[in-house]
């Protein structure tokens, strides 16, 4: 009597029966994996920003007002006045504050990407990185940034709140398809030289902010830019704050100070030179799908949906705007 040998192993259609059962689990279970993940870097994201919020708040505690925004365009920004608030003293002490309007050109060197501060601002910082955004490192120190040699100054994501109009927080900007008018911010240029009634000059108090400091934004995301664009330079002046012109991830474009510092690659946001059209400006923007994610002066943060109505982005910008702004209207 004759006795069959027991097959063993796989056929091949059973081998691709469970490649396919393998693939749709995958299928499945990716999508929850990635937005596990986002969802991390996310709450990473709004912690960022509570410790911002602090850092800033034990600076006005301290000051009685609220750091600058900007010392012009290279002198130092909000960022290097909180520094001992987020636990970065030495970097702090290690900033050298004699840069400023009026300073001669030779003395360039005391700018933010001069000699006497890259060992500064060479530095990317943590606590100003949202974990869902890609890095750059857009600007080469001086003196030799023009031989493409020295070390590369990085960008940050959060930059703070430089009000409705444009960086230079004009009264008024006359564009298309609409105006838009200036109602108080709570950073502005540290220098007081109106030009269009722009540049406020000085610092900001809390008792300034009269729409209330649960109604005003302090602080949102901004992206940074890949290549040689300066979206997210947060060491410049002019990168160092947004402006609500533009709603959160606009597709409106982006209108940088020099067409040479905009790089309108598939992987950047949209982006101008200087034009009559678009205030100079930048919008709030991240890569967290849906919106933004924004800090107000009370220290507390939201989430700000693309989708949120343009006059109601702009209200919470204003400081001093009187709006009436309902619970749900953002």
């Amino acid at each position: 009597m004759m006795r069959t040998r027991a097959r063993l192993g796989f056929t091949l259609i059973e081998l691709l029966v469970v490649i396919a059962i393998i693939a749709v689990l995958i299928a499945l279970l990716l999508p929850a994996v990635q937005s596990a993940r986002e969802a991390a870097r996310r709450a990473q994201c709004v912690n960022n920003l509570k410790q911002i919020g602090l850092a800033i708040l034990n600076y006005e505690s301290t000051f009685s007002a609220l750091p600058p925004g900007r010392k012009d365009c290279c002198w130092g920004t909000w960022q290097m006045f909180v520094l001992p608030y987020l636990e970065q003293s030495a970097m702090f002490n290690g900033f050298n504050f004699n840069g400023g309007r009026g300073v001669p050109e030779e003395n360039r060197f005391l700018r933010y990407e001069g000699f006497a501060n890259i060992t500064v601002t060479g530095n990317r910082l943590n606590v100003l990185t949202c974990p869902s955004s890609p890095l750059n490192a857009p600007w080469r120190s001086e003196p030799l940034r023009r031989l493409g040699i020295g070390p590369m100054l990085p960008s940050h994501n959060y930059a703070v709140n430089y009000g409705t109009t444009d960086i230079v927080q004009q009264n008024l900007f006359v564009g298309t398809p609409q105006e838009v008018r200036w109602f108080g911010a709570p950073f502005t240029n540290l220098y007081l030289s109106p030009v269009n009634g722009g540049d406020r000059g000085g610092a900001v108090t809390l008792a300034s902010i009269t729409d209330g400091t649960s109604n005003t934004l302090m602080a949102a995301e901004v992206l940074q830019g890949i290549g040689n664009d300066l979206r997210g330079f947060t060491w410049w002046g002019d990168a160092a704050g947004f402006t609500s012109f533009r709603a959160p991830n606009s597709t409106v474009p982006d209108a940088l100070y020099s067409a040479a510092w905009c790089n309108p690659i598939r992987q950047n946001p949209p982006c101008v030179g200087p034009t009559d059209g678009i205030p100079q400006g930048f919008a709030a923007r991240s890569n967290h799908p849906g919106g933004v994610n924004g800090l107000r002066v009370d220290g507390s943060v939201s989430f700000f949906k693309n989708t949120v109505n343009l006059f109601t982005w702009r209200a919470v910008t204003t400081s001093q705007g009187g709006e009436i702004l309902s619970a749900d209207a953002l």
